[in-house]
């Protein structure tokens, strides 16, 4: 029998934004925005 990986990781995924929370994607939202700007920033010069 074939394991259904798919929903199995869905869940750890679930699972894992539950535990991080909104605080913990705003926090990786922002990190990641910022060192986009930087990136443009540099690249602009």
């Amino acid at each position: 029998m074939e394991v259904n990986s798919t929903s199995d990781r869905k869940a750890a995924i679930i699972k894992w934004i539950k535990r991080v929370g909104v605080w913990g994607f705003l926090f990786f939202l922002i990190k990641g925005l910022l060192w986009l700007a930087l990136g443009y920033w540099v690249f602009k010069k």
